[in-house]
């Protein structure tokens, strides 16, 4: 990952508090979008679709992607190093 990558997604995610709220509230670990609405008080809606939205941008990353319910997210290389920049 170089610099211009990582201050793009920096800024992806900082235009946004809820973007902030949703990747802070998954960090290191493996959380379901319904999870995370409990955490930050947004609906699952609300959550998964910031989730769309951090996953083209390669800043989390679906592990089980061929689940209907129960899909957990996690945060890629580059969203580990956006969270250390927030």
């Amino acid at each position: 990952m170089n610099d211009d990558e990582l201050f793009r997604a920096l800024g992806f995610v900082k235009v946004s508090q809820f973007r902030i709220d949703t990747l802070k509230a998954i960090g290191n670990s493996f959380k379901m979008p319904s999870e995370i609405a409990g955490e930050i008080d947004l609906t699952t809606s609300q959550v998964s679709r910031i989730l769309i939205g951090l996953k083209n941008e390669n800043i989390v990353l679906c592990i089980n992607e061929d689940m209907r319910k129960g899909r957990l997210y996690k945060c890629t290389q580059l969203g580990i190093e956006v969270l250390k920049n927030l």
